[in-house]
């Protein structure tokens, strides 16, 4: 989320409110999010809502766009697909139309689309998305940090597998079905990753970084019972710990941790000097297992939410 403060009404500004959008209209909204994270140095909508804008309609998911005298200067996008948590926004107001109350306006319009049930996330946690969330009526609500540790110097522990347990390589095609049944149960707490459907995973499939050599699955016989899905961003020189699930009944047995190593030892063995993951501040535990890693926090991602 990036916004602005609030100065007076633009009357030439428009807001639409679809379900899907044209390929005109995704191009207008990815030359967009790039302008804006040229200025602002990241990305205000996530890998998810990138994605999100190709393809269609998808169940749940409403694009907003906020035009002024016929051109594109804020985006917002709404996914409401949770069964139990508020529907999730984010937006973004180009950084030459900042301090116009464009954002506010986007802000206003996804309350109102809620029904005023709302989650917002702020990606750097920046003061102009603070004070829009206070503008809003927005209380805190989760905080995720993007932790980061050098691999040039990392020298991994010695990997320990539980005992009859062994990791491969996911085989598109032939694993998908048992990787989405793992991710949801190992995720189930945390829908964002644990929703993930077979549409999702084909999204991400066909992305230019995909690469199953660093997407490690470990077994136990032939159940699926833990993975660590790497990713490599080429050209900021990141290697990041993608996803690291372990299925609930094979926790606490160190398998998370030797999932972690063989990750990093392989993104480290790619040449690349940082390692990056995500990570809920409130999870204690994993917090802490990172931070005997080497990791350290780098930035913070905000989300606020309505009170009710």
């Amino acid at each position: 989320m990036t916004s602005d403060d609030t100065p007076p009404a633009v009357p030439t500004r428009t807001i639409e409110i679809l379900s899907e959008l044209s390929a005109g209209q995704t191009e207008s909204v990815l030359a967009l999010l790039e302008e804006a994270a040229r200025s602002d140095g990241q990305q205000a909508v996530s890998e998810q809502g990138r994605l999100q804008l190709r393809g269609g309609a998808r169940v749940g998911v409403r694009h907003l766009l906020l035009t002024v005298q016929g051109r594109l200067v804020g985006y917002a996008q709404l996914e409401d697909t949770d069964p139990v948590e508020a529907p999730a926004a984010e937006l973004v107001v180009h950084p030459g139309h900042r301090g116009h109350g464009h954002g506010r306006a986007l802000g206003s319009a996804l309350l109102a689309e809620s029904g005023k049930r709302l989650r917002v996330w702020a990606h750097g946690g920046h003061s102009a998305a603070r004070h829009l969330a206070q503008v809003l009526g927005l209380a805190l609500f989760r905080e995720l940090r993007q932790m980061r540790r050098p691999l040039a110097d990392f020298e991994p522990p010695e990997t320990k597998l539980p005992e009859g347990v062994t990791v491969r390589t996911f085989v598109p095609g032939e694993d998908d079905a048992a990787w989405l049944a793992v991710n949801a149960e190992a995720f189930a707490h945390h829908p964002e990753q644990g929703s993930l459907t077979q549409r999702d995973l084909d999204d991400r499939k066909a992305e230019p970084w995909f690469d199953p050599a660093g997407f490690f699955l470990a077994f136990r016989g032939d159940e699926l019972i833990g993975f660590h899905w790497t990713k490599v961003h080429t050209e900021e020189g990141l290697g990041e710990v993608y996803v690291l699930g372990v299925r609930p009944g094979a926790q606490g047995g160190g398998l998370g941790k030797a999932l972690t190593t063989i990750g990093l030892r392989h993104l480290a063995a790619q040449g690349l000097p940082t390692a990056m993951l995500y990570v809920d501040a409130d999870n204690k535990a994993a917090v802490t297992v990172y931070e005997r890693l080497g990791f350290a926090t780098h930035e913070t991602d905000l989300m606020y939410r309505t009170e009710s």
